[in-house]
């Protein structure tokens, strides 16, 4: 399938000649916005897979409005700028939704691989999130099932294998997950 790009620029002859560049080059331009708010909401209703931003612009700048979603995980953006000043590239490298930034003008061969790298980019990122969640989850039921461990090392006077086995085996039985049954565990000897 085709990379799904979204174009914002306030300049309506820029978006003309870079949907006419991204067209050539085989990507699919499902939405444009002259303003950073309206890029939002087109980007919200569309989810592409990519948004290329102007950085000035109306109503909301086009790092404001990574920013925004970034937050609420919508789609990376690729910055154009016909600004280079270290602020404005400071900001944008503070940004996690921004994945590239490209400086006006450019030439169309200078496109493909800017977006492709952003896209490489995004992916990666979107990866690490992932392992980085499943870690998370990992410790979050390390932590739940020993202290079910030593709940029932102290009530029964279990050695650490059994009490590690007794929820293994509960949970094989009960067909939930070792977290579910030390979490019923917790639970129980509250009560």
């Amino acid at each position: 399938m085709p990379t799904r790009i979204v174009l914002a620029d306030d300049e309506a002859i820029i978006r003309m000649d870079l949907k006419e560049m991204l067209t050539s080059l085989g990507y699919v331009v499902v939405g444009e916005a002259g303003d950073g708010r309206t890029a939002i909401n087109v980007a919200r209703e569309v989810r592409p897979d990519l948004v290329i931003m102007d950085v000035e612009m109306p109503d909301l700048d086009g790092i404001a409005a990574a920013e925004e979603m970034a937050t609420e995980q919508i789609a990376p953006v690729l910055l154009l700028t016909a600004y280079s000043q270290p602020e404005l590239v400071k900001r944008a490298r503070e940004t996690a939704a921004i994945v590239g930034y490209l400086v006006k003008p450019f030439r169309e061969s200078d496109l493909a691989p800017a977006i492709e790298v952003a896209l490489s980019r995004h992916r990666e990122f979107r990866t690490i999130q992932g392992e980085l969640h499943d870690i998370h989850e990992s410790l979050k039921t390390r932590k739940v099932v020993e202290r079910a461990k030593g709940l029932l090392m102290d009530a029964h006077g279990l050695k650490e294998a059994e009490a590690f086995r007794k929820i293994q085996k509960l949970s094989m039985n009960a067909r939930k997950s070792m977290r579910e049954v030390a979490e019923a565990i917790l639970l129980t000897n509250e009560l």
